[in-house]
């Protein structure tokens, strides 16, 4: 009789560890999902970095970059508008918005178009187009080319730099943008882009994806502002950004040189499924000084 005793006593802790063992997964998994979605997702965070492009340089230009804004079912326009307001505040003198302003489809233009209008009144805006934005590679499951993108854009005030090139004078200094189109989008154009490119002036080039890099290398600019790998959207302990969808992993997030140049890619505003982990959204205000 001991003995079973002790053997149903066994049974019974077996039972009781692996059902407490279960429901405590259950519930890290659930707050895990949920702070992924409802925490993480949409706690916007800022970041200054700062760009030499000239040795000598004395003046000191302010880029609001946001990228990826990805407006859909999951990010909605009042997240959207609480990141746009947030970059207002941060006083830029330009604003460069590189890419990927829906996710497939979108029914809202209008009211997403007043929302950007706010960046436009607060300073001069440019833009890229991304690979979600319309075309090839998104043809299948969004829009067969940009052209509504592009239409609310310019509606909002923004310049759309379709493989062209804009000069601007800020805080007395002269300062060419270059916007390039999407690689993987098969609209990169970057002959047409620097046609009429000046020299000597501080350049600075928004191209939605970083690995695109190696197919502008042989022209003229300093700074390149990109979005494209949402800083890799769920980065791991000891695995960091394996998802990033670049060739590249050293040009995830941050700013970074190359060659000589400089490249900031943006952790973007948005993401593709509702979740982030341990890589919050971000509004960045770059200080560019020529």
């Amino acid at each position: 009789m001991a003995v079973s005793y002790f053997v149903m006593q066994s049974e019974v802790k077996k039972r009781l560890f692996t059902r407490r063992r279960f429901l405590g997964m259950g519930a890290f998994g659930v707050g895990g999902i949920g702070y992924m979605r409802f925490g993480e997702a949409e706690w916007l965070e800022v970041n200054r970095p700062v760009a030499r492009l000239r040795a000598d340089g004395e003046k000191e230009v302010k880029i609001l970059h946001l990228s990826d804004m990805h407006a859909s079912v999951v990010v909605g326009l009042k997240f959207l508008e609480e990141a746009v307001e947030l970059g207002v505040s941060l006083k830029p003198d330009v604003v460069c918005l590189t890419g990927d302003f829906i996710t497939t489809t979108y029914g809202k233009f209008a009211e997403y178009g007043r929302v950007l209008r706010k960046l436009s009144a607060a300073a001069p805006a440019f833009a890229c187009m991304g690979n979600h934005d319309g075309g090839k590679w998104i043809g299948r499951w969004g829009y067969p080319d940009c052209r509504l993108v592009r239409e609310m854009l310019k509606g909002a005030g923004i310049t759309v730099l379709d493989n062209a090139a804009e000069r601007v004078e800020v805080n007395g200094r002269k300062v060419q943008f270059v916007g390039v189109g999407d690689m993987w989008a098969q609209e990169l154009d970057a002959v047409k882009a620097f046609r009429e490119v000046e020299k000597d002036v501080p350049t600075v080039l928004l191209s939605h994806n970083p690995d695109s890099k190696s197919v502008v290398e042989s022209f003229g600019w300093d700074l390149m502002l990109s979005g494209h790998t949402h800083g890799g959207q769920c980065r791991l302990p000891f695995l960091g950004a394996p998802f990033a969808p670049v060739r590249d992993k050293r040009y995830v997030a941050g700013l970074r040189e190359w060659k000589g140049r400089w490249i900031h890619v943006t952790k973007g505003v948005g993401n593709l499924h509702g979740v982030r982990f341990n890589c919050r959204p971000e509004v960045s205000l770059v200080r560019v000084v020529v």
